[in-house]
């Protein structure tokens, strides 16, 4: 009897222990946010705002990185993370779209291994040419480079957006225009200022400075719409090109499966920060405009920017390999 009675009390107390753990708040201790590139590159440094931000509303944020392959190491084991809501990833265009179209084995699904929390900053390109080089709009670019096939170039970093994006300019308009690979972003942009390359997509950030000097001419912005830094830039849209969005993104994703009361809560603490001045202003440093919005709508915008860069790819032949 005195053996029944402890077995039953031990029980209980297991039984009350559980239900004890499953009533503790979320988060009951420090979220990581992983992001899956070195420090101290623009996308390391949103999610330290971001996270920083979090930290006040939310819980105690660490920012782990863990750089590799294109953001795919990173990313891969995020996916592969309990969904109990303390291992999100600092996700982006890279990592979510352009890397699982890109490489052959990543190692997640971008649409399967995630939920989507939500969309945090886009920043759009601008098409640049060298001062040399005869076009003062894209419609006059894309003559020229007609007129003269196999003659104008543009560089970009192998893999990149900025490389996918050209690949798809070229597609769009049906031009014999040479790609020049480049290993980083950095001497891509040296040679463009300097008229070793003729053309160039790169964040209006990166080009701002550049533009208004006059070392390099802006034609048309990535956006869907004007605005931000260059408002009287025309879209590519505008420019002839229907539909040619394209934007580099960020958004907070966690792995398939975490419980929707906690998607809910980092989601509305996410739209409460980006509404923060501070937060705004920081990003806008970055070239970056912050969007507000529902797990929902992100997940939308992953769909759409998945089936977007996929399509590229194809008409590209592009494919690379780990």
């Amino acid at each position: 009897m005195r053996r029944l009675r402890a077995v039953a009390s031990a029980a209980l107390t297991i039984t009350l222990g559980a239900g004890l753990a499953a009533a503790e708040p979320y988060p009951s201790r420090p979220v990581k946010m992983i992001v899956p590139f070195p420090p101290g590159g623009p996308i390391d440094v949103m999610a330290r705002f971001v996270a920083q931000r979090l930290s006040l509303s939310v819980g105690q944020m660490i920012v782990e990185n863990r750089p590799g392959a294109g953001g795919t190491i990173g990313t891969k084991a995020v996916a592969g993370a309990e969904p109990d809501g303390y291992t999100l990833l600092f996700g982006s265009s890279t990592t979510l779209a352009v890397g699982p179209s890109l490489y052959q084995n990543v190692g997640y699904d971008p649409i399967k291994s995630f939920t989507p929390i939500a969309l945090i900053s886009t920043v759009p390109f601008a098409l640049v040419v060298a001062p040399a080089l005869p076009a003062t709009s894209v419609s006059e670019l894309v003559a020229y480079a007609k007129a003269h096939p196999g003659k104008v170039n543009f560089g970009a970093p192998t893999g990149t957006l900025p490389h996918l994006t050209g690949e798809w300019f070229k597609a769009a308009t049906a031009t014999n225009i040479v790609t020049i690979p480049y290993k980083g972003a950095a001497s891509a942009i040296t040679d463009i200022l300097t008229g070793q390359i003729d053309m160039a997509f790169e964040p209006t950030s990166v080009l701002l400075a550049h533009i208004h000097e006059g070392k390099v001419r802006a034609l048309a912005i990535t956006s869907a719409s004007r605005g931000g830094a260059l408002p009287d830039l025309p879209t590519m849209i505008e420019s002839g090109l229907p539909g040619f969005v394209s934007l580099s993104w960020t958004g907070l994703v966690a792995p398939a499966g975490t419980p929707a009361e906690i998607v809910a809560r980092l989601n509305q603490a996410i739209n409460d920060s980006l509404g923060v001045p501070e937060t705004t202003a920081n990003l806008a440093r970055l070239g970056a405009e912050v969007r507000i919005g529902t797990p929902q709508d992100l997940a939308a915008f992953i769909a759409d920017e998945t089936q977007r860069w996929n399509a590229v790819v194809k008409s590209s032949g592009l494919k690379l390999g780990h």
